[in-house]
């Protein structure tokens, strides 16, 4: 797998940032708050990736549609009241980042984060000078559509056989498999080994940090 690619497309949440829990946990908040059914934890996990529209949709689909905005204001409140930093990121994440590219590699993101949040969370963790380019759900299609990485493949004018996806959860290897672009999965973050090798990724690693000695 060596010099096999040129670019490489990061998720956020849960493939480079601890924040898995978090996300659990404001999601569950805002259930209660709003007196709706409290998702399990594997059932909010399984929407991490998707635009907050459609994660809201998905775990709440008899609420009506005042009730969901307000899920989703009450979800966003939650998550930004605990400032992002450094220490956010898994370990030996930014280290990977920097190696990546120094090799040469060009990094991006592909999230279901707004882009304010993105925005916010790249400054607050200091990695901001190390990707070409973002995507997030609020500037195209949401996952697990692949418009995010065919927009970030056309922006960095490279041959999408030259590009890979980095993704904890099933959204982000089916958005891959749908822009026909190979992907490696982490189990770090939403999804278990089990649930991810049905999506035929290149292969799974427990953190992305092993990318380094693969590529």
């Amino acid at each position: 797998m060596k010099k096999r690619f040129d670019v490489i497309i990061f998720d956020w949440d849960g493939t480079l940032v601890d924040s898995i829990d978090w996300i659990v946990h404001c999601i569950q908040q805002a259930a209660l708050h709003h007196g709706c059914r409290v998702p399990d934890a594997q059932s909010a996990k399984d929407i991490i990736g998707l635009s907050i529209e459609n994660a809201i949709k998905t775990l709440f689909p008899d609420e009506d549609a005042e009730t969901r905005a307000k899920l989703a204001f009450h979800y966003g409140q939650g998550f930004f009241s605990r400032q992002i930093g450094p220490d956010d990121l898994f370990p030996g994440v930014r280290d990977m980042l920097l190696r990546l590219r120094q090799d040469g590699y060009r990094l991006a993101v592909a999230t279901g984060k707004k882009s304010k949040g993105l925005a916010q969370a790249i400054a607050g963790t200091g990695v901001a000078d190390l990707f070409c380019t973002t995507r997030c759900a609020d500037q195209t299609a949401s996952k697990p559509d692949p418009l995010m990485l065919t927009e970030i493949i056309a922006e960095l004018g490279v041959d999408k056989r030259r590009a890979l996806m980095v993704g904890d959860s099933v959204h982000d290897l089916q958005m891959a498999i749908n822009a026909e672009i190979d992907a490696i999965a982490v189990t770090c973050g939403a999804h278990s080994a089990v649930t991810l090798k049905q999506y035929r990724p290149l292969c799974c690693l427990s953190s992305a940090t092993e990318l380094l000695g693969i590529i």
